[in-house]
């Protein structure tokens, strides 16, 4: 009111819309019990875990009323938070931190669809002889990737969308724990109007609470 009184421009914040859940926001931080990467580290397939994560850019997926956070750091890795009902810390159902592993361009459409149709979804994955079996359930032996579109804000509040069609692995490491990997073939339409597409590997552990402090 104010500013229209004065004429004056009311600029809005261009980091208002960035997702943020648990205290979990761009330009945070957030750091994990050293004592848990101690202990599980010899078991990852990564190395060289850091305990402490600036958060770089944030970002979001909605599933028909399932909402992913993502909090990408400055160790190569992200924080999924996943929310189910509501975009409160109420709804809270799953934390993971994933570090990438591999990145690999694709090439051609025959790739991309063997992707799809014949990798991503087997009911295993393996990687540096370990082998991860499919969490996600299906009535055939092969599921059909799940599709997510992905709005990531960077440092300035811009953002961009990349659709994902993704899987996940699990495989069990001591103390009852498991690690999880993330497949993702992922498709983005740059600002030529080229499509690029690339395949993602990530894998990550499942913290609790008292795993996880958030300095906001």
């Amino acid at each position: 009111m104010f500013g229209k009184l004065f004429g004056k421009k009311i600029e809005k914040n261009p980091l208002s819309d960035a997702p943020s859940i648990m205290g979990l926001r761009l330009h945070g931080s957030f750091e994990i019990d050293p004592l848990l990467l101690k202990l599980t580290e010899n078991e990852l397939v990564i190395d060289g875990c850091a305990s402490t994560h600036i958060i770089k850019s944030a970002g979001i997926v909605d599933l028909d009323g399932t909402w992913v956070f993502r909090f990408y750091t400055d160790d190569d890795a992200f924080l999924q938070v996943v929310a189910d009902g509501g975009r409160s810390d109420e709804h809270v159902v799953d934390v993971k931190l994933f570090h990438f592993y591999d990145t690999r361009d694709i090439s051609s459409q025959p790739i991309w669809d063997r992707l799809l149709n014949e990798e991503i979804g087997a009911p295993t994955y393996e990687l540096e002889g370990h082998s991860y079996n499919r969490v996600w359930t299906s009535v055939s032996d092969y599921h059909n990737p799940v599709h997510m579109a992905e709005k990531t804000y960077d440092d300035d509040g811009d953002f961009s969308v990349t659709d994902q069609f993704t899987m996940l692995f699990e495989r069990p490491i001591s103390g009852g724990q498991t690690e999880s990997l993330l497949l993702a073939a992922e498709e983005k339409e740059e600002e030529s109007g080229n499509l690029s597409r690339c395949f993602v590997l990530s894998t990550g552990i499942t913290l609790t609470s008292v795993q996880l402090t958030i300095h906001g």
